[in-house]
């Protein structure tokens, strides 16, 4: 498998870590809970942050089973997540143009829906790819 075929490598997921005392990394592996937990709590104090240095393989290794690949990419939806997702980018690119122009309209209905976004992305990428 390489960098292109799989959906949360190692790679990507090493790069958002350098963010990860924000959680960033923990949600883009699906576990949102936990990446809330580490915005909140700057990385739980840090530590969690330098300890997940050597979990990512592994919370990589679950999202690769737990979220199929498709015609959307993971990791593009998550860069224009994090980078333009008050914009509303990630959504346009997924196909939901209504909800993008929304997002666009209202700074991502104020912020709100980019918050929900960091917890369900990879579900809702999971579904758009299941509709082929």
């Amino acid at each position: 498998m390489t960098f292109l075929d799989n959906t949360h490598g190692n790679l990507f997921g090493y790069i958002l870590w350098l963010f990860g005392f924000t959680g960033s990394h923990r949600f883009y592996y699906g576990r949102p809970v936990s990446g809330t937990i580490y915005f909140l709590t700057f990385g739980l104090f840090l530590i969690g942050w330098i300890v997940d240095l050597f979990l990512i393989p592994k919370m990589a290794e679950e999202a690769e089973s737990d979220f199929p690949a498709g015609h959307i990419d993971y990791k593009v939806a998550w860069v224009l997540l994090t980078f333009l997702g008050l914009l509303g980018v990630h959504r346009m690119y997924m196909g939901k143009w209504i909800t993008g122009i929304l997002y666009l309209a209202t700074g991502g209905l104020f912020g709100v829906g980019y918050i929900y976004d960091y917890w369900t992305m990879n579900d809702q990428i999971a579904v758009v790819n299941a509709e082929g």
